[in-house]
């Protein structure tokens, strides 16, 4: 498939970028609607995302760059490259929090009230984001046959968009774009129906993605790499290492008031 989505004259809008694009709009829009029914006013959530929103794209890209500072050294112009791919979501999610825990400590806003709000809109924006992968033919697995593919039920234009230099490859994009799906609608529906405590849907955010990207990335074959461990794993477990330590932290602290 063809990377450009939109081509007007020199000018060129990749299909990496629309998706990204996309994954903020609605991410956007649905923290912007949660912010509302919580009383944070809405000049406050854009003067947020005014600042959120490209530190978060330099942390995910910086990311990636110092993982592979060998051929960015050799390379450097390819840095600003982004189009080609090369965001790493860990990268993302670091500055986030940073940007997150400075922008509302002056504000005397809760930060884990934030990352309530926010989390949902995140897990979102990386179910959409993953496809950007697709189009890029990257972020993919093992070698294995069409056989095995069309057994797991993966649809047709997936399968054969897996189909590189003369072999079918595992879409894990698309295992990860799947499971992020999943922890959307489960964090949307615990929101909406259960009374939940500061911090838990944060928890269960850092819990579900942790286990879902620890296993997926067993099978990624260009994998982020340091001392010969794939480094999303690391941050995978320490996310589920946080995440049990809210959780925990806030049962706590409810079973203390009761």
């Amino acid at each position: 498939m063809n990377p450009i989505a939109i081509k007007i004259g020199p000018f060129s809008i990749y299909w990496y970028s629309l998706f990204i694009t996309i994954g903020f709009v609605l991410g956007i829009i649905l923290a912007l609607n949660e912010a509302k029914k919580q009383g944070i006013d809405k000049e406050t959530m854009i003067d947020y995302f005014f600042y959120l929103i490209p530190l978060v794209l330099v942390g995910a890209r910086l990311y990636y760059v110092l993982f592979n500072l060998d051929y960015y050294l050799n390379n450097p112009i390819d840095i600003f490259k982004v189009w080609e791919g090369g965001l790493a979501i860990h990268g993302g999610v670091i500055v986030g929090v940073i940007v997150t825990i400075v922008f509302f400590k002056k504000r005397k806003i809760n930060f884990l009230k934030i990352t309530d709000i926010m989390v949902i809109s995140l897990i979102l924006g990386q179910a959409i984001g993953r496809w950007g992968n697709f189009i890029n033919k990257e972020a993919f697995g093992p070698v294995t046959t069409i056989e095995a593919l069309q057994k797991l039920h993966i649809p047709k234009f997936i399968i054969d968009g897996m189909f590189i230099s003369g072999n079918y490859y595992q879409p894990t994009f698309f295992y990860e774009s799947i499971w992020c799906i999943l922890g959307f609608i489960i964090l949307l529906l615990i929101r909406k129906f259960k009374k939940t405590n500061l911090g838990e849907l944060t928890s269960y955010y850092l819990i579900w993605y942790g286990l879902g990207r620890l296993m997926i990335e067993s099978l990624r074959t260009d994998s982020l790499m340091f001392m010969g461990l794939k480094v999303a794993q690391l941050v995978s477990v320490v996310f589920i290492i946080v995440g049990v330590f809210i959780l925990e932290y806030g049962l706590r602290k409810e079973n203390k008031n009761e």
